[in-house]
């Protein structure tokens, strides 16, 4: 059996509380598929590598996240750290990881388990049976264009600067990423950018019909300006299956599409590299979509699901177990079928649990599963 390493960066807030559970799911995985199937590393990022090194992430820790097959990462930030300086701020390790890593590719999927239709602010029949993939490109546009400063204009005046730009291999890559997924899916992907005001989305939308004409046929790509897929999404979001877009308006299109399911609570993510050329292995890294918390953080309340949902894509697409990440999605299912909930997706009838509890349930879903 193979061993699969894993490098653990719990980070800030509920992060080490949730990374926690997945420790727990990795241990049930690693007794049911043989002990050191799993080798696992742990170091802190965020708002800890801070106070630890001064630093957002210590180059001590970015070794090992190069030398691993996949990292798991927590959450990080909170106000205890608001006032450290810009370069060293928590999210700083966190993209630092995504740049040097080269991980452009972030998948995020929203799911509506049946069981928790009721506890989206949509209705139940726009909801339920949701299964939408959000494909952003993680390492250009406007959060890592050049220039990006404040300029003092005198006279009490300042300019702030953040550049949007993007080259045609960037739109290339995540575009094939995107159409790739959507074979294995519904076989259509949506792009969506702003064409209309930005140049970068003209350009977005030039290359994105290029490459779905000429290299996927068998893909239905249409395009959809950012603004009003955000309007679609809350209106009738089944329409979707696969949406590619930059980085910046998949982080807020995103964001949208995971309170359709209840909770940012529930939603996992994968950020991934180009192919090694000489193995195949792409670098990786897991996370929930959500953030450290802190208003709940050391309560217990946390919603640890969108965390092992994150190892379960671990599973899927670094370590090449589909039919242990399909076992965990059922588990997840399950144990919400059995009316447990953490605070965050609560509602009539529920049973209200806390972290443990949820990973509790969870692992008796996986035994019941399995037996």
């Amino acid at each position: 059996m193979a061993t699969h390493k894993l490098l653990l960066l719990p980070g800030d807030g509920i992060g080490t509380e949730i990374m926690a559970s997945a420790r727990q799911v990795i241990a049930w995985f690693d007794a049911r598929l043989g002990a050191g199937t799993f080798a696992l590393e742990e170091d802190v990022v965020g708002g800890a590598a801070y106070d630890a090194h001064g630093k957002a992430i210590s180059e001590a820790a970015m070794d090992k996240a190069m030398a691993t097959d996949a990292v798991l990462f927590g959450a990080v930030g909170g106000p205890k750290w608001d006032g450290v300086p810009y370069d060293a701020r928590p999210e700083a390790g966190l993209l630092r990881l995504r740049k040097d890593l080269a991980l452009f590719a972030n998948l995020r999927p929203a799911i509506c388990y049946p069981a928790l239709a009721d506890a989206s602010s949509l209705k139940r029949e726009i909801v339920e049976g949701l299964d939408i993939l959000i494909v952003r490109e993680l390492t250009g546009g406007v959060y890592f264009g050049e220039p990006k400063e404040i300029r003092d204009l005198g006279n009490g005046q300042k300019r702030g600067i953040d550049t949007q730009v993007y080259d045609t291999y960037e739109i290339e890559r995540i575009v094939r990423v995107a159409c790739d997924l959507a074979r294995t899916r519904g076989k259509k992907v949506t792009s969506s950018e702003k064409r209309n005001v930005m140049k970068s989305g003209v350009l977005w939308n030039e290359v994105a019909t290029r490459v779905g004409r000429d290299e996927y046929p068998d893909i239905t790509l249409d395009h959809m300006l950012a603004d009003n897929c955000g309007m679609q999404l809350v209106r009738w979001p089944k329409q979707f299956d696969v949406i590619v877009c930059d980085n910046l308006f998949g982080d807020m299109l995103s964001d949208i599409a995971a309170m359709l399911t209840g909770s940012l609570g529930m939603l996992p993510s994968a950020s991934l590299g180009a192919p090694d050329t000489r193995t195949g292995r792409r670098k990786a890294m897991y996370e929930p979509v959500h953030g450290s918390a802190p208003d709940i953080a050391g309560t217990g309340a946390a919603n640890p699901i969108a965390m092992i949902a994150s190892f379960g894509m671990a599973l899927r697409y670094s370590f090449g177990l589909v039919a242990e990440a399909d076992l965990l999605d059922k588990a997840i299912a399950a144990a919400l079928e059995t009316g447990a909930r953490t605070r965050d997706i609560g509602g009539g009838g529920a049973t209200l649990v806390g972290t443990d509890g949820m990973t509790a349930a969870i692992l008796k879903a996986l035994d019941e599963l399995s037996a």
